[in-house]
């Protein structure tokens, strides 16, 4: 069975998460009604004071997310990257070009109010951008992961719970993912103390989403027929929108919120029968049908949860119910699953072609029909 610290090597190795993306539109945040539909949106926090924002990245998945965000508040953003993906995007911004692995010159004598860092996942090159920004920026803001926590991870983990480790800190491994990240959020610490918010998200999601982690499921259940469904349908399971989670990041700047946060939902436990039978409903008529297959028979049939059946933990029950309260407490709101479910389908049948017929996760058609075939002879006997 395919453990998560083996999903998440996967898709970084193939650079899923490291080049992250395409544009998207951000939609407006709502909340669940009764149902789990979409309700009205909640209070626009009152308008801030402007500040002035480095991301360092910004147009990958989450940084456009962030950048809009932001300058939807009022806020002045300026993006540090090496130009090279996605370039096109925010002409009407300023630009600094650069590598932040030898290369931060552009960032030298300049002043911000703040700094949001979407692609630090070395120690050493977050020690070098922050310790380069540390007389200049007031508050760090550093995106890491639930996957800095170690194995195995309690139920409802909040954020004391013990960090993963690697043997030598010195090394540039993606398969030490998740230790690195924390020594990243060390890092930055280390060089502004008491500056710096390290945000740890869950499996983040929506239009966009380079990885296809969530968007397997809209899309698999608009094409139709039986669905292979993981369990009986009442394991957990959380995503993060990357359309809520810029906004968390934003407000943190605005409230000035320091510390750790983890921030994956929704807030209220949503099980995989929530989750499926959302996206069922994003695909609208002629949508699949779930067929709910036991834990021990997918097992025995070697399908694996996080990369075959994405978001479904299987035994990983940690990684389905981080705590995140302390984050809620400060803003963190989530939009309802169905309307993630309908904005990542929409965005999915506007991709090409070639690239629809290649999803980076997911059961492949044969594979699923060969599972239920055998389920339903298994039922039988």
């Amino acid at each position: 069975m395919t453990t998560r610290r083996e999903f998440v090597t996967a898709t970084l190795a193939t650079g899923a998460l490291l080049a992250a993306g395409a544009t998207v539109a951000c939609a407006p945040t709502t909340q669940a009604g009764p149902g789990g539909g979409a309700g009205p949106a909640p209070p626009t926090p009152a308008r801030p004071t402007p500040k002035k924002i480095l991301i360092l990245g910004g147009t990958g998945f989450l940084g456009p997310h962030v950048v809009e965000a932001a300058l939807a508040r009022g806020h002045t953003m300026t993006l540090f990257n090496r130009g090279k993906t996605h370039a096109e995007l925010f002409p009407e911004l300023e630009k600094l070009h650069g590598d932040r692995d030898g290369h931060l010159e552009a960032l030298v004598g300049r002043q911000w109010d703040a700094v949001v860092d979407t692609s630090g996942y070395f120690p050493r090159l977050v020690k070098a951008s922050a310790e380069l920004l540390a007389p200049s920026v007031g508050h760090y803001v550093f995106i890491s992961s639930i996957s800095a926590y170690a194995d195995p991870v309690p139920a409802h983990a909040d954020e004391s719970a013990p960090l993963a480790t690697v043997p030598d800190p010195t090394v540039e491994d993606m398969k030490f993912y998740g230790a690195l990240k924390a020594l990243c959020e060390q890092a930055a610490e280390r060089a502004m103390p008491g500056r710096v918010t390290s945000v740890r998200p869950g499996l983040i999601v929506g239009p966009g989403d380079p990885t296809d982690r969530f968007t397997y499921w809209p899309a698999r259940f608009a094409r139709g027929g039986e669905v292979l469904a993981p369990g009986d349908g009442t394991d957990p399971g959380q995503v993060m929108d990357g359309r809520d989670l810029a906004a968390f990041l934003v407000r943190t700047i605005e409230d000035h919120a320091l510390g750790v946060y983890n921030a994956t939902g929704p807030a209220t436990t949503m099980t995989m029968k929530d989750m499926l039978g959302a996206c069922a409903t994003a695909a609208g008529a002629g949508a699949g049908t779930p067929t709910w297959v036991p834990t021990a028979f997918l097992e025995k049939m070697e399908v694996a949860p996080w990369m075959e059946l994405p978001v479904w933990t299987g035994g990983d029950l940690g990684f389905a119910t981080i705590d995140a309260r302390k984050a809620i407490a400060r803003g963190l709101s989530f939009r309802p699953i169905l309307a993630t479910a309908r904005d990542t389908l929409a965005w999915w049948q506007e991709q090409p072609e070639e690239r629809r017929r290649a999803p980076k996760a997911g059961l492949a058609p044969d594979k699923e029909a060969a599972v239920l075939a055998a389920w339903h002879k298994e039922k039988q006997s």
